[in-house]
């Protein structure tokens, strides 16, 4: 059977961990690593917004900076999210993996996703282009960015969700709605905890999740460190990228 690396679960900040996700893309494209999976967390709490988005018309900066919540620019497309309670994964692999079609890649990852949560009893579905959802509630939404032949995928996998906290740091075009907002979001946003009825374990989820990887893409995953030249790179990258007011503030 092939094999794939995992990575061992890394908490950080933002920046350090778009970075690694950029480094793990860059080696792979150099062939210096196999396909690669890995699963993070969040220290502190994170807004993240797409590549393509402007900082100060999704985010209220000031408000961030007074409840300690870190603020950074993905390599990746999609929308603003406020990274807290959640498992995020991230997956390096070669396109002939998936598609070189955006939807079709984005579902046959996601059914790895789809396929690790049901472990746990949870119905969930893909909804084009992007997110998994559960009755219709989004439970993970993801982004991709290709280079050179190789993809990179990553998202989140709600674990809990705080709407008031989410719409305290996402700018709302009319703060009227704000309250409107927030009972919209308890509508239409689910949690593995909502869904299962409890809490469940980073771990717990985790190994879910790789039995789903493995499954869907036929591989068994071995357990490895980040290499010296990818922890090096992904050092530089984020202090001269990611951390910097150039990269968050350019649009």
């Amino acid at each position: 059977m092939r094999e794939w690396r995992l990575l061992k679960r890394i908490e950080t900040n933002g920046a350090m961990q778009m970075a690694i996700d950029e480094a793990i893309l860059i080696a792979r494209m150099n062939g210096l690593v196999m396909n690669t999976l890995r699963f993070y967390t969040w220290k502190p709490a994170c807004v993240t917004i797409g590549f393509f988005q402007s900082l100060e018309q999704e985010v209220d900066i000031k408000k961030a900076k007074e409840l300690g919540i870190d603020i950074v620019r993905r390599y990746t497309g999609g929308g603003a999210v406020l990274h807290d309670k959640e498992l995020t994964y991230s997956i390096v692999l070669d396109e002939r993996e998936v598609s070189s079609n955006i939807i079709e890649s984005y579902k046959k990852i996601c059914k790895c996703l789809i396929k690790g949560l049901g472990s746990f009893g949870i119905k969930a579905e893909f909804a084009p282009i992007n997110d998994i959802v559960v009755n219709r509630r989004k439970i993970s939404g993801n982004a991709q960015t290709r280079k050179e032949g190789f993809v990179l995928q990553h998202g989140t996998i709600l674990m809990d969700i705080d709407p008031q906290k989410m719409f305290s740091v996402l700018k709302i075009p009319d703060e009227k709605i704000r309250d409107k907002m927030i009972k919209s979001a308890e509508e239409r946003v689910t949690s593995v905890k909502r869904e299962v009825g409890r809490e469940i374990s980073l771990e717990e989820l985790e190994r879910g999740l790789i039995k789903g990887f493995e499954d869907i893409f036929g591989v068994k995953f071995r357990e490895r460190d980040l290499t010296e030249e990818e922890l090096k790179l992904a050092e530089k990258l984020c202090k001269e990228k990611y951390s910097t007011k150039e990269w968050c503030m350019w649009r």
